[in-house]
């Protein structure tokens, strides 16, 4: 099967079960946000506390369905899952023509329109559980990083409409960004966004999330100050780039200890690509092959198997999965090399973490000789992420001659980890 059908096949099913199954399901932290377990997440616990969570989520891995039955852990719509499902839609639309794939795109911005968090400079949304970070994040607060995810579904609407509505809700979306995210000014020409406004965290991933998109809509609206903001996150992360060109998750002022793992580096990557783009900028762009460089030579297995993180391959996660698509996919036309990564990884992901219902499993790991799976479907983490990213791969395998070529040249044995 060469590599476009396949895309097809793995989203037609996919597709399926999402339509069968609704909207709503399970999250990796739905049931971290319930009280007994934020207790055991707090940054001051002592060591019998640090063991007993290690014991408790190694027993909710192992069973991830049941112990939610047990704990009585709600299915919920995600806002985040939301607006991937409705870019992803619409992206399909876009390739296919078909109208289906409309009619779900908009059902989903329909959600968007009516479940926003409330009480803010503008259009923002959060996660619908509470979570532990260094500091308590309740339920519902917005953060830099869904805001923007959805705020590309706007775009995405805007672009293919020419409705000018969805760009003021874009305009909207950077309103919050910087009226109610803590804005630290970090030196001549730096500034870094905080993750939520509840936080004064140096996340590297947020801050170009939200860096990206103020250039976007300010190169769109001739805004110039929403692009001079954006720029001005973006240099505080390019400050932070290793001479290896590697980026930390966490800011180098506030942790130390460097933090890399697949998904938030594709995050990073494909928001200062997508800077590049409007702004043109030589630098940014000798920023983004430096780190594009390390992604490919650190997070993969045999140019095919998305590793977590540099120096270990399990275990194998599905937003890794995704993001090999989403940044491979975005990157081809000024990286030719990525093009094979997305048909490899595409090959891979399908043959191993899709099941024979259509969706996708969480992660796989190893235990000596034993691999053990997670079998849950968490939706936001990763069917929406999936079906995202498998609507890049398809668009770009639909506008690619090399496609079929690349799909023949790669052996079938890159279909198991080893």
């Amino acid at each position: 099967m060469d590599a476009r059908t396949l895309a097809i096949d793995s989203l037609t099913r996919l597709d399926r079960w999402i339509t069968e199954n609704g909207w709503a399901g399970y999250d990796p932290y739905d049931i971290k946000g319930l009280p007994a377990l934020l207790y055991l997440q707090g940054e001051h616990r002592g060591r019998i506390a640090r063991l007993i969570k290690g014991a408790v989520w190694s027993g909710m891995e192992l069973a991830p369905n049941a112990s939610r039955r047990l704990l009585r852990v709600k299915k919920r719509i995600n806002a985040k899952a939301m607006g991937l499902f409705a870019d992803g839609y619409l992206n399909l639309h876009r390739v296919t023509g078909r109208e289906d794939y409309l009619q779900k795109a908009k059902a989903c911005l329909d959600w968007l329109e009516e479940n926003p968090s409330r009480g803010y400079s503008g259009p923002c949304w959060g996660y619908p559980f509470d979570w532990q970070s260094r500091v308590f994040i309740p339920a519902g607060t917005p953060s830099a990083v869904v805001t923007s995810i959805v705020g590309q579904a706007y775009w995405s609407f805007y672009k293919h409409s020419g409705d000018r509505r969805f760009l003021a809700t874009c305009e909207g979306i950077c309103g919050f960004f910087l009226n109610d995210l803590h804005i630290d000014e970090l030196g001549s020409g730096k500034i870094c966004f905080s993750y939520t406004p509840i936080d004064s965290f140096h996340v590297n991933n947020a801050n170009l999330f939200a860096a990206e998109f103020l250039v976007r809509i300010g190169a769109e609206t001739g805004r110039e100050e929403l692009v001079q903001r954006g720029l001005q996150a973006a240099n505080y992360t390019l400050g932070e780039q290793s001479e290896d060109g590697s980026i930390c998750y966490w800011g180098k002022d506030q942790e130390s200890d460097c933090r890399i793992d697949h998904f938030h580096t594709g995050f990073e990557i494909r928001s200062l690509f997508s800077i590049w783009k409007v702004t043109r900028d030589d630098r940014i762009l000798e920023a983004v092959s430096r780190y594009y460089r390390f992604y490919l030579r650190n997070l993969f297995v045999d140019r095919t198997i998305p590793r977590m993180r540099p120096h270990s391959t399990y275990p194998i996660n599905i937003h890794s999965c995704a993001e090999a698509l989403l940044c491979n996919a975005l990157l081809a036309d000024e990286f030719p090399e990525a093009e094979e990564y997305v048909v490899n990884s595409l090959r891979w992901t399908v043959g191993n973490m899709q099941t024979e219902a259509g969706w996708f499993i969480f992660r796989a790991w190893r235990v000596g000789a034993w691999e053990l799976r997670s079998k849950i479907p968490y939706i936001r983490w990763g069917q929406a992420w999936m079906l995202n990213a498998l609507s890049g791969a398809l668009a770009l395998l639909t506008n690619s001659d090399r496609a079929d070529a690349i799909a023949e040249s790669n052996s079938a044995t890159r279909e198991e980890v080893h």
